[in-house]
């Protein structure tokens, strides 16, 4: 009976060859179920008896916008949600199989609202007395989802006298169970029992809540944690984590099975065709396959976003689940062509090499970095560190929505002093660049503000400095060039969250001359690893223009 569900005939749909309206992600998770219920699984199966209950239940249960059942009227998104969540069981017990349901999707396609009727669904059928939780990063967004369930009680009369609705809690009195919609602004979440939770907009939130609803649900055995979001602009959000752990599950290199996801966001492969192809779209938002309407309000947003630069951050993140960081201002390279050019680390890549290399010194509270540039068969190659004081992780991770304690395990920057740069940290750092990558330092640029002392000290030890003005007229030529080489594809830079992060927050300023050069003063946030690369460009740059390792006199 289960093959002839909407769920299954969905999935099955999912996994044709030439189906391309869905992305590689939501194929395999498709691929994943259709296993379990062929009976492939050595760990799960799917409960034909308490699908036959649930469908029972959603025909008794009304849409109140299409004024039918449920059973009718719910998308086949979510049809294979619903079914694969509450049908899905363990071998031996019977419990339910996915222990969490990540759903990435983005705006208009009803999210919040089948997050309802499965909340509607878990409140008539688990066991009684359990409570449920939904966490939002507000009040209003949190509550959300108590509006939808109560609008869904009201225009289903077969269920209304058994729910008791209240502004704080709904309650079912058949089953003794309450909901309780939490705001993170205003409550704590220690201290609850979930059986289930859902964390909407998980995007706009840090990993605190959610961590703080699975901790609650240690000793249970039936529990269940719903995240769902559309992509956010912020780089210190949970949702971050949740996709790329739900990618790792699908790819077989992480072995939690009991992880189901649903990531409508497009192919990798399709990002930099945002502007003109129409698979963007289907790939992010389901609903638009089968509803012309929504297509085409998209398809109108989408030429909005090409033409004004300030509607890009919110078409791209909300509406094609597409990671973008733009305040409306001109920026300097759209992300997705950065990304284009990433590489993995390689340390054998660097021995040998000749590079020049560009030091940013901040403020001795504030963010520090150097970078190291060569040229290798027509390519450009950087390697970029960042430097933090110790004692600050906390306090710029919140004001700059960064997790730099992640990044530093990642080594994309490192920490050093307490409350201010340990600046003979990276003296050192910077003097055992040979030896650690076996690299020679032909040249280093650097900016003289809050530089002098550590130059005079890089100076003693033979390597060169170049002091580089930090002026349009002088920064004009590199800055464009790097533009040149990442649109051309002619740069290559090692894996780093955070050099991505700054070429998000990268804005730049013309002069009257129309040079254009970086704003530390007018970008987003943090800038300096776009900084150090630039001026380390800058001397390569001059390298291939007048050789000798010799550079030209600046003029202000």
């Amino acid at each position: 009976m289960i093959k002839e569900s909407k769920a299954y005939q969905y999935a099955k749909w999912c996994i044709e060859e030439d189906n391309q309206y869905v992305g590689i992600y939501v194929k395999k998770q498709a691929s994943s179920w259709i296993n379990i219920v062929d009976g492939l699984d050595e760990e799960a199966y799917v409960d034909e008896k308490f699908y036959k209950k649930l469908c029972k239940l959603l025909k008794i249960i009304n849409h109140p916008d299409l004024m039918c059942s449920m059973y009718e009227g719910m998308e086949d998104y979510a049809w294979f949600l619903i079914i694969a969540v509450f049908c899905t069981r363990l071998k031996g017990d019977g419990r339910r199989y996915y222990e969490t349901a990540l759903l990435e999707i983005c705006r208009k396609n009803f999210k919040t609202f089948y997050s309802a009727v499965i909340f509607l669904i878990g409140m008539l059928t688990e066991p009684q007395f359990s409570r449920f939780f939904s966490v939002a990063p507000d009040f209003k967004l949190s509550n959300e989802l108590r509006l939808a369930l109560r609008k869904i009680v009201k225009a289903s009369p077969a269920l209304d006298k058994y729910f008791k609705i209240n502004r704080d809690m709904i309650s079912c009195k058949m089953t003794e169970i309450e909901y309780t919609p939490l705001a993170y602004s205003n409550d704590r979440m220690d201290g609850k029992l979930a059986n289930i939770f859902l964390a909407d907009e998980a995007g706009a939130m840090d990993d605190y809540p959610v961590e703080a609803m699975r901790s609650s649900q240690i000793t249970l055995k039936n529990k269940l944690g719903i995240i769902i979001s559309t992509q956010y602009p912020n780089d210190n959000n949970v949702m971050l984590d949740e996709i790329d752990h739900a990618k790792k599950v699908l790819d077989r290199i992480a072995d939690n099975k009991r992880y189901f996801s649903l990531l409508y966001e497009p192919n990798i492969e399709l990002v930099k065709e945002w502007e003109n192809n129409d698979l963007v779209i289907y790939q992010s938002n389901p609903v638009s396959y089968n509803n012309p309407d929504i297509f085409q309000s998209i398809k109108d947003k989408r030429e909005m976003a090409i033409l004004y630069e300030n509607k890009r951050e919110n078409y791209l993140c909300k509406h094609n689940n597409i990671k973008y960081k733009g305040l409306g201002v001109e920026g300097y390279i759209e992300i997705t062509k950065v990304k284009e050019c990433r590489i993995e680390e390689n340390l054998e890549f660097w021995r040998g090499k000749k590079v020049y290399c560009g030091l940013d010194l901040s403020q001795s509270d504030d963010n520090t970095s150097f970078a190291m540039t060569c040229e290798d068969d027509d390519f450009i190659y950087a390697k970029v560190w960042g430097f933090i004081p110790k004692d600050r992780i906390e306090h710029k991770s919140k004001k700059e929505s960064v997790d730099y304690k992640k990044l530093i395990e990642e080594g994309a920057c490192f920490e050093c002093g307490d409350e201010v740069i340990d600046y003979s940290f990276v003296e050192r750092f910077i003097l055992n660049l040979e030896n650690e990558y076996g690299v020679e330092i032909i040249q280093l640029g650097y900016d003289r503000y809050n530089a002098i002392s550590t130059v005079k000290k890089l100076e003693n030890e033979a390597i060169e400095c170049v002091e580089i003005k930090q002026h349009s007229s002088v920064l004009h030529s590199p800055t464009k060039w790097l533009k040149e080489l990442i649109l051309q594809k002619q740069f290559k830079y090692e894996s780093n969250r955070l050099l991505e992060i700054n070429f998000q927050n990268a804005r730049c300023t013309e002069d009257t001359n129309l040079n254009k050069y970086v704003n530390k003063k007018k970008s987003a946030d943090k800038v300096d690893m776009v900084v150090s690369l630039i001026n380390a460009l800058y001397l390569l740059e001059q390298e291939r223009l007048y050789g000798n390792g010799g550079f030209i006199c600046q003029v202000i």
